[in-house]
């Protein structure tokens, strides 16, 4: 039996090469509707494909397309990252 235990994080504290299920957003109705147009909801998989230093964008991809998001944006995408653990024996 295989068993996972996810981590949440936000996107912005992601590591570069994670891949994440979006849990939700924490934030008003506006950054909402901004982010679902960028195909970020909840459901949806999103892998962090990069970020630059000091706070800069955050490079995702959904669907198939990449799409950069503001770091403080990023900071409020709340992702669970799914971790193998081994099974006891």
């Amino acid at each position: 039996m295989t068993m996972y235990q996810n981590e949440q994080l936000t996107v912005a504290e992601m590591r570069t090469g994670q891949t994440g299920t979006v849990l939700g957003v924490l934030g008003g109705h506006g950054l909402v509707r901004r982010l679902d147009a960028l195909g970020i909801r909840p459901g949806k998989k999103v892998t962090k494909l990069g970020s630059t230093l000091f706070r800069g964008p955050v490079i995702l991809r959904v669907d198939n397309a990449q799409v950069a998001v503001g770091f403080g944006m990023a900071r409020k995408i709340l992702v669970a990252i799914d971790k193998y653990l081994p099974r006891a024996h």
